[in-house]
Order: structure tokens, then sequence, then C-alpha cells
């Protein structure tokens, strides 16, 4: 039934959430903000939570990149008395060179990329910056699955704009029947394959439930489930 597989790239493939945490608290140390933070910890959870609500708003196109970037290194350093920009922008630029140098991937990420790439055309579809995500796919070692890689940086729109999707499906030539969306983020993944009349796998890795409107054309908790699907 589907030729083509378009897959979101992080906490999909790529484990973002382990290597994210690895980078910053690589990057926390080198810079010697144990001084000003009671621990990592502490700054992780500051992080985190802005990170998520700046993302979310990136999303929607409500700030920019830049504003992005900027504001998720800087919030956890203003929020314990350090109004510096500078080590906010030394934070940031550490993390991302750091970042795409970690290797991790979901379980079972691999042996499902071997089995698709055997009967498939795989696309990356990622909300990820461009200098940031090719290099993750290189030194991962799964760059070469993929015929397309297509990121909102390159498209200038985002998940779950439907515009994303229907380029992927230029590149490929493909009709929306014929692709299938694999990916972990119901709110951005899920959504934006259903506005582009794509089916879906919901990657539910955490087991969320899912509210009384959200539905998908298939749900997994494990990415080995969908060696039975596809």
């Amino acid at each position: 039934m589907y030729k083509h597989i378009f897959l979101d790239l992080d906490d999909t493939l790529w484990d973002f959430r382990a290597n994210a945490k690895i980078s910053l608290e690589t990057a926390f140390d080198n810079l010697g903000l144990n001084a000003h933070f009671e621990s990592f910890e502490h700054y992780f959870q500051i992080y985190l939570k802005r990170n998520i609500e700046l993302w979310d708003l990136y999303g929607k196109g409500e700030i920019t990149k830049n504003e992005l970037q900027t504001e998720r290194f800087g919030y956890p350093l203003a929020q314990v008395g350090i109004e510096s920009q500078e080590l906010g922008k030394k934070m940031g630029e550490m993390y991302l060179e750091l970042l795409p140098e970690k290797v991790r991937l979901i379980p079972h990420a691999r042996e499902l990329l071997d089995y698709l790439a055997k009967k498939y055309t795989l696309t990356i579809i990622s909300n990820g910056f461009v200098e940031v995500q090719h290099r993750k796919l290189k030194n991962s070692d799964i760059a070469h699955y993929f015929t397309h890689v297509v990121l909102s940086d390159d498209v200038k729109v985002l998940k779950p704009d439907r515009k994303i999707f229907d380029y992927a499906l230029e590149l490929n030539n493909a009709k929306a029947n014929e692709a299938i969306m694999i990916g972990d983020l119901f709110q951005t993944d899920i959504l934006g394959a259903q506005n582009a009349g794509i089916d879906q796998i919901f990657f539910n890795r955490h087991k969320k439930g899912l509210k009384e409107n959200e539905t998908a054309t298939y749900v997994v908790d494990s990415l080995k489930e969908i060696f039975e699907i596809l």
C-alpha cells in the first residue's frame, strides 16, 4: 500500500533527550556553571521547562530561531541572577557544537531502518536546525538510509504545517495515500501528516494517554512494533 516512509528524527530515531542532556552537562561543566547553580540537575530542570515552552512558541511561528536560541540559554542564568548575554551565547554555541557529536539512537531504530530501506523510499521530516540535523545523521551513521532530508529551516515552515509534508511528497513524486509518517510528537508529526492526508504511526514511547479527539492510523509503544505494520 505504501511506497514512501516519512520519519521524524529527534526522539523517533535519534535519542534527543539522552544526547541533549549529556551535551548540556558537558557545556555546564566546561563553563563552570556549578558555581552558580546547586547542581546540574537544578540548571537542567529550569532549562527543560523553558525550552519546551519556547519550542512550542517557535512551532507556532511566534518567535524566531534566534529568539529561541537566545532565550533558552539566557533564561536559566537569569533565574540565578546572571544577566550575561555573552555567557548564554557561549553556552548555546558549545551545546550546539557538542550535540550532533552524540550518537545514541532510540532502541530498534537501526534495525527498523535496515528493514524499511529494503522496501520503501525513506525521507526525514524535521523541525530541527540545518546546521545540526545533518551532522546528527552523519555521525550516527544513518544518513545513507534517506533519499531526502526535509528540514523546516529549508522549507521555511514547521510541522504541523501541511506545506512541509506537501514538499516531501513533491520531492518523492508521491501521492498522499502512498506515504506514511512515523513520529513521536502528536501535535507536530501526527496532526501535520493528517493535515496533508497522510497516514500516521504515532510512536508513543512514553505511553501518554491520548485525548478523546486524538487518533492516529496506528499507535505503537516501541519501534519494534512497526515491523508488524510495514
